[in-house]
């Protein structure tokens, strides 16, 4: 499946490691209309590559695209089935191309995992909802806006993982975290960005995967409903999250 696919702009491949739900398929036209949005850019083209489902780019296509985004996951990142195994190999190819690379969610524990660092399952247990996030005081490459001056130094994003990283690969640096999530962002030099939430989903999306963890029984009815009930009361800064992700898939860089 290929998005805008007009051959005048910048070209983006998702490695999408989830299959789509009915819900976001009836809604919102698949995951990759979602990320497409979201991080897009007019003129740009958008491949679809469902990595969890064994279909990857060519490794003799790799360098025609100008980024990649890894999804999120109902998988484990360290877990070691063949396309997670796979996966990790081809972003150490990335890697050392020096391709822009964004990891989401399951897409930032793998990133981490496949160049050196450590993930597993969150010590603290289920974080759902809307989280505030505290960028580092030294975040020197902080980077991808407009006016990096005027950058907060928290901002709020929509959560819903059970594992993390632990320990990020010895060249990466963190440069945010949370009181939940040690790590919930890192980046390598300017071409790697993992983010532990999700800027690309609104509620509606978070309610709807609540309620399916609920039906596969992954969570309790009383921890789901207090979850609701707070994330009500609070918005996300998808927008800035927004145009994070997409300054940096474009190669906006500000020192």
């Amino acid at each position: 499946m290929v998005i805008n696919s007009n051959g005048n702009g910048r070209r983006y491949a998702l490695l999408q490691a989830a299959k789509d739900s009915e819900y976001v398929k009836k809604m919102y036209g698949g995951y990759l209309k979602v990320y497409a949005e979201a991080f897009g850019e007019e003129g740009a083209t958008w491949d679809l590559f469902r990595v969890c489902e064994g279909e990857f780019p060519d490794f003799s296509e790799l360098n025609k695209y100008d980024g990649f985004v890894i999804s999120g996951s109902s998988s484990d990142a360290f877990g070691n089935d063949y396309w997670i195994l796979k996966l990790c190999f081809i972003l150490q190819i990335l890697d050392a191309m020096e391709k822009k690379i964004l990891g989401i969610c399951f897409g930032h524990q793998v990133l981490c995992r496949a160049l050196g660092g450590r993930v597993g399952r969150a010590k603290r247990g289920w974080d759902i909802g809307v989280t505030q996030v505290s960028f580092a005081k030294d975040r020197a490459p902080l980077w991808y806006l407009d006016d990096h001056h005027d950058m907060p130094s928290s901002l709020s994003i929509i959560e819903i993982h059970q594992d993390e990283v632990f320990e990020v690969p010895g060249h990466a640096h963190v440069i945010a975290s949370s009181d939940k999530t040690g790590v919930e962002i890192f980046v390598i030099e300017d071409h790697i960005l993992g983010i532990q939430g999700h800027p690309e989903y609104n509620k509606d999306i978070l309610f709807n995967l609540i309620e399916r963890l609920l039906g596969m029984e992954k969570i309790e009815r009383g921890f789901a409903e207090e979850v609701k009930c707070r994330v009500k009361l609070m918005e996300p800064d998808r927008k800035c999250w927004e145009k994070i992700c997409r300054n940096f898939l474009k190669g906006h860089y500000l020192m």
